[in-house]
């Protein structure tokens, strides 16, 4: 219990606790704790070796997923993103972890495995791991263009005239895109999942003038895809002199952690003053794309 809170009463040290929680956990530091927040709470609460873990439906997701996604990664066994909910990527990994250690091979991290990692671990160092490498490799790996890239180009409320203007910019440049105007987060993550998305791009507002591009990232692990294009964006924005001058932010949003790609939220202030600044916040980032997809140094002209 936080000190000075009373026992049964929300009061103002909880709520100080809580968004200390948020914050930590890469979350919007509201001091609410709202289903998002109670979901990271319940996460939080298992440790690799409390339960076993396997694929199942829906997916089990907690703190010693990640913990086992993070240790197989360093460990060279890449089952994407850490994200702490055990997939098919992480099934898989886990597998070929089992197989070269000459464990059972069942796919079902239990006591063995745990204990394998263990000790393996303490022969490691604290690296990244190898998830990492392959993505700064793909973003590194040959010069594509925008006409390569599948986009999917998402909203939450309100934005969908600015959405549409980015859709039509950049399907002008021969890129592939679908839009999304589901509300909820999951919903539009896995539609950027299922088309097999290269990028995702999001929209959505606040009541400040703040603006932020926010990118995947947690203790263990960041999206340098994710990164790369939100500090190309932030820098596109500031040199065409938009009235956005986003600070770029890595954060464990929804959407952000349950999208396979690398994937970018624009959080751009009030509904009217994005539109105001469309034209120019559709053109900084289309050009934000291109650099991101070619590897070419930004230009400030």
């Amino acid at each position: 219990m936080p000190a000075g809170a009373t026992a049964g009463v929300f009061c103002a040290s909880t709520e100080s606790s809580l968004r200390t929680f948020q914050q930590a956990r890469g979350l919007r530091p509201t001091g609410v704790c709202d289903e998002e927040t109670w979901r990271a709470i319940v996460e939080a609460s298992w440790k690799l070796g409390d339960r076993l873990l396997m694929l199942v439906a829906p997916n089990l997701r907690g703190d010693d997923v990640a913990e086992l996604q993070a240790s197989m990664a360093r460990l060279g066994f890449d089952s994407g993103r850490v994200d702490g909910i055990f997939g098919p990527g992480t099934k898989r990994a886990l597998e070929d972890f089992q197989h070269n250690c000459g464990l059972y091979v069942d796919g079902v991290c239990g006591a063995d495995s745990v204990r394998a990692l263990q000790v393996l671990a303490r022969q490691t160092g604290t690296g990244p791991g190898v998830t990492v490498v392959r993505e700064l490799e793909t973003l590194t790996s040959g010069a594509r263009s925008l006409a390569d890239l599948r986009i999917l180009v998402g909203q939450f409320g309100g934005l969908s005239a600015l959405s549409r203007q980015l859709v039509q910019g950049l399907r002008h440049r021969s890129a592939t895109v679908v839009a999304s105007d589901e509300p909820d987060a999951a919903a539009q993550a896995a539609a950027a999942n299922r088309f097999a998305a290269a990028v995702y791009v999001g929209f959505e507002t606040q009541s400040t003038d703040a603006a932020t591009i926010h990118y995947y990232a947690v203790p263990q692990f960041e999206s340098a895809g994710g990164r790369s294009l939100a500090e190309a964006i932030a820098q596109r924005c500031a040199s065409l002199g938009t009235g956005l001058q986003p600070a770029v932010a890595g954060m464990r949003l929804p959407v952000l952690r349950e999208t396979r790609m690398p994937a970018v939220l624009f959080t751009v202030g009030p509904v009217q003053n994005a539109l105001d600044e469309a034209p120019e916040l559709v053109r900084a980032i289309i050009d934000a794309l291109e650099v991101w997809a070619t590897g070419s140094p930004l230009s400030t002209g």
